[in-house]
């Protein structure tokens, strides 16, 4: 099952040192029974697209936790995992998000998404408007989806190292 991981540019480092994204559980996103349920009209592929926008979502969430630790570039790893592995929210409002039981070997990674360098003051301004944007604020929030205008580049396994300096 192909499972799309949010990351920040540091834990993708650390995950390549150790050999694995972990610990678990894992947080993710995929195309789940209630995603493909929601949105009926949907290939696989578009249903992939919606899954990896999730995981995006999530990323820019933890670049905002992280403070100014990680660059403010969004990064989502895609991996295959064993679909026993792999456990759909019970929340509704959730279709695609879902928990891993288990580390996912980087072996197991099909590629990465992460923000190209243009994208990097409009994640910033993101990052600052989401306290505001959860709380209601529709200007926030126009600026917090404006991260999404940006897609994200699609790296192969082997050039994960060149993500960094």
């Amino acid at each position: 099952m192909r499972v799309y991981l949010p990351c920040t540019l540091p834990v993708l480092a650390a995950a390549v040192q150790a050999g694995e994204l972990g610990p678990a559980p894992l947080t993710g996103y995929a195309v789940t029974p209630a995603l493909t349920e929601w949105y009926a009209s949907g290939d696989t592929e578009e249903l992939e697209y919606v899954a990896l926008t999730e995981a995006a979502r999530a990323s820019l969430r933890l670049l905002a936790a992280d403070g100014a630790e990680a660059a403010p570039r969004r990064v989502v790893v895609a991996a295959e995992v064993p679909e026993g592995s792999v456990k759909a929210s019970a929340d509704p409002a959730e279709r695609g998000r879902v928990r891993l039981a288990d580390p996912v070997p980087l072996a197991k990674v099909a590629s990465v998404h992460v923000d190209d360098l243009d994208a990097v003051s409009d994640i910033e301004a993101a990052i600052a408007a989401l306290p505001a944007a959860d709380d209601g604020d529709d200007d926030a929030r126009f600026t917090v989806d404006g991260a999404e205008a940006h897609e994200l580049m699609w790296y192969a396994t082997q050039e994960i190292p060149d993500l960094w300096p």
